[in-house]
This record gives structure tokens, C-alpha cells and sequence, in this order.
């Protein structure tokens, strides 16, 4: 019954989209990708922000009620009869009045099926489209023949674009750069590679002194476009992929005619959204990596970079399951295993999927004793909160249904912060 509601909801909402997209005619930035999704939707929406009015995807509304509810700029319902009214209800006045409208939609669109950006692409038609990165076991993949599908359902959002539009590709991603020569549209390429159009240099963390402690302040790097070049500096921000969402926005900025030193001075406040490799205070001096929101192969590698690049007394890594990877959930587990001593020697594994972490570790060498397993985050961040010592740095990951944001809970210096600090705080989320 409750799946049956959904389609109506799903089917109202998207036809109020159809109707306002078409009264008000904003503009169209839509982002897709395996990972990197939000980063980038948040820092183009930066960018862009401040020469025009814009509305972009809260949180990861990129499903297809999640991309509605942004059309319509409503937020979702959870399970209130009367606040999905409400949206319904926001959407028809959009329709039958004049409201006051954003210029520019920035929208992150996801996949969790075969046919899901087909189906939004019917009513939605970007201007400018953003491929972030894809990976050889993409997330949500159980649903999907393999990771050729799912590569296909990402493309299905620039296929159709014409001259008149503008197409951002990931250089340094082999997959996204095949379709290259099957695009319409005007190309923009973003990456490290010194032939993209937007190229990233000089990745550098900096830290500032606490008493004898180094503590990781931000990030800082060089981008090159054409002839001009210039350093970008970001606060509370970590990783070379980092670098991938700050150059997509520079050339949404390039497409919709912002100066390069504007769109630069405009990244320096960007901020990664919450459970996306946030460093924050812990317990007892230390510090926690929380990178909470999601997990997949790649993001994980990518955070476990981080964690190394890192000075710290102990390094720390509390991984929960990776979720939605089908028949690739033992492999994926196993091989990220086999290569978690090069980045720390104690590991807390959260979940059934997770033991094929400890499998590969044990397997290339990782000390057995220097593992933890829990059946739950709550239970995990009970034990790490009594294990933990001055000067630790913890990095914490693990798919969304793993709620890893309870192992930083239970550990940060402030948890009376929480609710601005960490995902999922939400009264509906605290239900499940």
C-alpha cells in the first residue's frame, strides 16, 4: 500500500515540475555521477549564487520525488499525509499564481535503477550537465545488469543536449571521456591533466598549532584555465577529490560567463556538507574524519587517502558495510582489506558485509588483534569512546542504512553541536 501512495505522490509532484518548469523556464544545472554528487551540486551552487538567484538540491533530494520536491522547493513528507499535502499543495500554487521563482535550478540527479534519469530527463532538460566520476563498482549497482548499465543511465543526461549547451566531463575518468565524441553539445573538461580545460596542481593540506599539536586546517591548490592560473584555498575541506567539485564549479562559472578570480574568491567559502570528510573534534584531544553520509569503493579509498596524508599519534579507521554492490559486495569488501594497513594499523568493522574487511586485511598482513568487530555503530562508538588516546585521528565511514554518524556521536568533544555537525539528525531519522 505504502509503495502504491508513493507512485501517486511520485506522479502528482512530477507533473506539477513539468508545468513549472515550463511556466518559469529557469535555468538548468543538473549533476550526476557515482560519487561526488553533492560536493559538486554545493560548490556550483556557490558559484553560480552570486551574480543570480538560485535553488539547488537540499541534502541528496536526486531521486525522482527527491528532484520534484527541489522544482517545487518543498522538502519531503517522510510519513505525514499532511506534509506531503502541503507539498502538493506548494506545487499547484506555483502553477496557478505568479510567484516569485528562481533564474537557476542547480539539481543533483542520481540513479538507483535501470531507467531513472530517462525518466527524468523527459520532463527536465539541463543547460548545463556535470558527469562527476564514475567507478568500476558503482554504488546501487544490485539493481543493474553491471557497471556498463549504469554507466549508460548516468549518460542518458547529456545525450540529447544540443549546441546551444554545455557538457562538463571528468578528464582523468577513462569512462566518462568515451563519450566524448557522442556528445552535441559544448564540451568542458575538469580534472588534473594538464589538457583539461579547468586543471588541478599543488594539492596541499595546511594546519595551524595547538599547544604541540599540527591540526589540519584546510586544503589548498593551484587551477589552471587557459592562460590564467590561480591558488584556491578552502577551509575544513580535505582531498585531491575535493578538487574534482571546486573545478566542475569553475566551469559552470566559465559557462554562464563569471570571471575566473570571481568564481575562485567564491570557493573560498565553500563548505562540505555534513558527513562528508569533516574533521571534527574528539574526545580525550583527538580528531574525527567524518565522512558519515555514504560508502562506496571508491569514496572510501579516496577518504582513507585523507586519513594517511595526515599527521597523528594513531591512525584509526572505524568502516562500516558498503551497501547496494549486489555481487560485488564480497570482492569490494576483500580488496579495499588487503590495502587498509597502508593507511592504518587499527580498524573497527561495523556490520556482516564488513567482515570481508577484516578477511583481506588479515590476508595481507593486518595484526588480527588490532581489530575490532561490532554488530552495530552505537555498540562500535561504545568501545572506541573507552579505546581512544590523545592525539588519535579517526577516520568514520560506512553506507547510509549503517548510521556510522552514532560512532561520532558517541566521540566528538561536542555533541551538543550534533544537530549542525552530522547527518541524519533529523526526528524521523532518529526513528529508524
Amino acid at each position: 500500500m505504502r509503495d502504491f501512495l508513493k507512485k501517486i505522490v511520485v506522479a502528482i509532484l512530477t507533473w506539477e515540475s513539468r508545468l513549472i518548469l515550463k511556466k518559469y523556464k529557469p535555468k538548468i544545472v543538473a549533476v550526476t555521477g557515482s560519487v561526488g554528487k553533492t560536493s559538486a551540486k554545493d560548490a556550483i551552487a556557490l558559484v553560480l549564487g552570486q551574480s543570480i538567484e538560485i535553488r539547488k538540491s537540499q541534502k541528496s533530494y536526486n531521486s525522482e520525488l527527491g528532484v520534484p520536491l527541489t522544482i517545487i522547493g518543498a522538502e519531503t513528507g517522510w510519513h505525514s499525509v499532511s506534509k506531503w499535502l502541503d507539498a502538493i499543495a506548494k506545487g499547484l500554487k506555483l502553477i496557478l499564481f505568479r510567484e516569485k521563482y528562481p533564474k537557476l535550478l542547480v539539481l543533483e540527479i542520481g540513479a538507483d535503477r535501470p531507467g531513472d534519469i530517462q525518466k527524468i530527463r523527459t520532463y527536465l532538460k539541463p543547460d548545463i550537465a556535470v558527469i562527476t566520476a564514475l567507478q568500476p563498482t558503482p554504488v546501487h549497482v544490485e539493481f543493474f545488469s553491471g557497471p556498463e548499465e549504469v554507466f549508460r543511465e548516468k549518460f542518458e543526461l547529456v545525450k540529447d543536449l544540443g549546441p546551444d549547451d554545455t557538457v562538463l566531463l571528468n578528464s582523468d575518468d577513462e569512462e566518462i571521456m568515451k563519450i566524448r565524441e557522442k556528445i552535441s553539445a559544448k564540451i568542458l573538461t575538469f580534472g588534473f591533466s594538464k589538457k583539461a580545460d579547468f586543471s588541478g596542481s599543488k594539492y596541499e593540506i595546511f594546519t595551524r598549532k595547538e599547544g604541540r599539536m599540527s591540526v589540519p586546517e584546510g586544503m589548498e591548490f593551484k587551477v589552471k584555465h587557459l592562460e590564467e592560473e590561480y591558488p584556491v584555498k578552502i577551509l575544513n575541506t580535505f582531498g585531491k577529490h575535493q578538487i574534482y567539485a571546486a573545478l566542475a564549479a569553475l566551469g559552470c562559472g566559465l559557462a554562464m560567463k563569471i570571471k575566473l578570480e570571481d568564481a575562485v574568491s567564491a570557493l573560498s567559502r565553500f563548505e562540505s556538507p555534513p558527513g562528508r570528510l569533516n574533521l571534527i573534534r574528539g574526545l580525550k584531544d583527538s580528531y574525527v574524519l567524518d565522512d558519515t553520509y555514504n560508502s562506496s569503493p571508491k569514496a572510501l579509498l579516496a577518504s582513507l587517502e585523507v586519513l594517511r596524508a595526515l599527521k597523528a599519534k594513531r591512525r584509526i579507521a572505524v568502516l562500516g558495510d558498503m551497501t547496494e554492490l549486489g555481487r560485488f559486495t564480497i570482492p569490494a569488501h576483500r580488496e579495499i582489506g588487503e590495502k587498509l594497513s597502508k593507511y592504518t594499523n587499527i580498524l573497527f568493522i561495523v556490520g556482516v558485509r564488513s567482515k570481508f574487511f577484516a578477511e583481506g586485511a588479515i590476508a595481507s598482513g593486518f595484526i588480527k588483534e588490532n581489530i575490532f568487530y561490532f554488530n552495530d555503530s552505537a555498540e562500535a562508538g561504545i568501545d572506541l569512546e573507552r579505546k581512544l588516546e590523545s592525539g588519535d585521528l579517526i577516520l568514520v565511514k560506512g553506507s547510509q542504512s549503517m548510521r556510522m554518524e552514532k560512532v561520532v556521536e558517541q566521540i566528538m568533544a561536542e555533541p551538543e553541536r550534533k544537530s549542525g555537525l552530522l547527518v541524519r539528525q533529523e526526528e524521523e531519522w532518529k526513528k529508524i
